[in-house]
C-alpha cells in the first residue's frame, strides 16, 4: 500500500525514512484509510410479497363488510315491502283503521263503544273523549273507551266499585285510581280514573279497557 507525506502529500515507498520532496520524517507519514461504505440491499421479493398480501387481506375484509351491509339493507327493504303489502290503511282524520294478516286495529276519536263492548256500564252523563280504539285478533280483542265527566274522581271510583263488587282490585292515589275486575283467565276490565285531566280542561277522565282472550284456557 502506498504512503503519503503528511506535510506535502508526496507518495513514498514503504521503506523510506524521509520524504524525498520536503525531508519530513517518514514516521509522521500515515496511509489514508478508507472505511468501506455499507451497501443496502433492496427489499427482498419475500418482503414485497408479504406487504402485498396484507393489503389484499385488508381489501377482502372491507369487501366482506360492504357486501354484508348491502345484503342487510336488501333484507330490510324486502321486509318493509312485505309489511307494506300486507297492511291496509283506511280512513283519515279522526278515524283510522289498519288491517293486517294478524288482525285489525281501529282508532276513532269520536267513537263511543257500548257497555257490552266495554264489559261494564259507562259512567252516567260522561261524554266520549279522544283516544278510543279497538283491536281484533284471532287470539282475542281489546276495546278502549275514553270518557270525560265533570264529577269528581271519588264519585267515579265509587260508581265502578259498586259495579265490580268486592272481587275487584283497586289502586287509589290522589290523582288517579285503577279498578280491575277479572272474569277468570279469559276476560278482564280495567277502569282508570284520572282527576283534573289537563287534556280535558281539568275534568275527570275515565279510560275503560276491556280485554278478551279467545284461546281455550
Amino acid at each position: 500500500m502506498a504512503s503519503f507525506c503528511t506535510k506535502c502529500g508526496t507518495a513514498l515507498n514503504p521503506d523510506t525514512q524521509f520524504c524525498t520532496a520536503c525531508g519530513a520524517p517518514a514516521n509522521a507519514v500515515v496511509a489514508p484509510s478508507y472505511a468501506p461504505v455499507p451497501a443496502y440491499a433492496p427489499p427482498s421479493p419475500a418482503q414485497q410479497s408479504s406487504g402485498n398480501s396484507a393489503v389484499k387481506i385488508i381489501l377482502i375484509i372491507v369487501g366482506v363488510f360492504v357486501g354484508l351491509g348491502i345484503i342487510g339493507a336488501s333484507i330490510f327493504a324486502f321486509t318493509v315491502w312485505r309489511v307494506a303489502r300486507a297492511v291496509h290503511i283506511d280512513g283519515s282524520g279522526d278515524k283510522v283503521s289498519f288491517s293486517t294478516p294478524g288482525g285489525t286495529f281501529s282508532a276513532n276519536q269520536a267513537e263511543t263503544y257500548s257497555a257490552a263492548e266495554l264489559g261494564t256500564d259507562i259512567y252516567p252523563g260522561a261524554k266520549s273523549g279522544h283516544g278510543s280504539a279497538k283491536i281484533d285478533m284471532p287470539s282475542g280483542s281489546v276495546v278502549t273507551g275514553i270518557f270525560v265527566t265533570s264529577d269528581s274522581k271519588a264519585q267515579v271510583v265509587d260508581f265502578y266499585k259498586s259495579k265490580f263488587g268486592s272481587e275487584a282490585s283497586t289502586f287509589d292515589s290522589n290523582d288517579a285510581a285503577i279498578i280491575t275486575m277479572n272474569h277468570g283467565n279469559q276476560e278482564s276490565v280495567m277502569v282508570t280514573v284520572s282527576a283534573n285531566s289537563q287534556q280535558d280542561g281539568g275534568k275527570t277522565r275515565i279510560a275503560i279497557v276491556h280485554s278478551k282472550n279467545n284461546k281455550p284456557s
